[in-house]
């Protein structure tokens, strides 16, 4: 039986959009965002390589796909929605990490994000019984290279299950996970 195509939970600020390093041109035409120059367009198909399920995990929630997707050449991504507040999440556990955990609901998943930390990966290893790979970026860089090594690593351990498939964006449509 195939392992089922893990999830890509994608943030925006820090991963996309780097906080550090030059401005590489203009900001495209009606960008409110003083970041947007910082995009690299490149990372749209960098990211549909990976043969993951690719899922938007930031605050921009559907501006996201207003925005980005068209810059990057990605679809519309399904958008994690955050809960108002959630008096569960342990101390130290990042408020996005039970909401990601949720929406994969078992399945193998990769974070990118700024602000992971030690915590988060003890928290999903105690909850989460699939594979998961946590992988902070370093926010003034965005993604580079080496990240894209160790989501790649880890997708390949998995059996490399999207690639293989060769979809564009291979997203559990029919569960489009946690309701709104």
């Amino acid at each position: 039986m195939p392992q089922p195509v893990p999830y890509l939970f994608l943030d925006v600020d820090g991963p996309l959009l780097p906080f550090g390093g030059p401005h590489p041109g203009p900001a495209p035409a009606g960008a409110g965002n003083p970041l947007l120059p910082r995009l690299d367009p490149g990372l749209g198909p960098q990211l549909l390589s990976l043969g993951c399920a690719l899922v938007r995990a930031t605050t921009w929630l559907d501006e996201a796909n207003e925005v980005l997707a068209p810059l990057l050449g990605l679809p519309a991504l399904p958008v994690v929605r955050w809960p108002e507040d959630d008096p569960h999440v342990p101390r130290g556990v990042h408020w996005k990490t039970p909401a990601l955990v949720e929406w994969a609901d078992g399945h193998p998943f990769l974070w990118v994000d700024d602000e992971i930390g030690p915590l988060d990966r003890l928290w999903v290893e105690g909850v989460h019984p699939a594979p998961a790979l946590l992988h902070r970026v370093d926010p003034r860089r965005g993604l580079t290279g080496s990240d894209f090594a160790a989501l790649t690593a880890f997708t390949d351990a998995l059996g490399g299950a999207g690639r293989a498939a060769n979809v564009k964006n291979p997203v559990d449509t029919a569960a489009d996970r946690p309701a709104d």
